[in-house]
């Protein structure tokens, strides 16, 4: 199994309603794409000087294969969605774990 992982650190003038958005559409749209098999979100603790706040969002899909295939039809248009909303006001960083046990 494959966790696709996004770390978000968002700026707290905007958190409340990024988070909001993350719960209600985008983290749905991204789940219904077919892609993933499931999904959680993680938030992390004793970040204050960060200035901000800081997310994990894991989705997990059975194969490489798969992930390639969100990465390459789907993610450009929701990527874009998220950085057009909430531009400048977050920090991004994308990961591929392997479940090994």
């Amino acid at each position: 199994m494959i966790i696709y992982n996004v770390t978000i650190n968002i700026d707290d003038s905007v958190h409340l309603e990024w988070l909001k958005w993350m719960k209600e559409v985008h983290v749905p749209d991204v789940m219904n794409t077919g892609i993933f098999v499931k999904k959680r979100m993680l938030k992390l603790l004793g970040d204050e000087q960060s200035g901000g706040h800081t997310y994990s969002i894991q989705y997990f899909c059975n194969s490489l294969d798969d992930y390639k295939q969100y990465e390459n039809v789907f993610a450009p248009a929701l990527q874009a969605e998220h950085s057009e909303k909430f531009k400048e006001q977050f920090v991004a960083f994308r990961t591929l774990l392997e479940i090994v046990e």
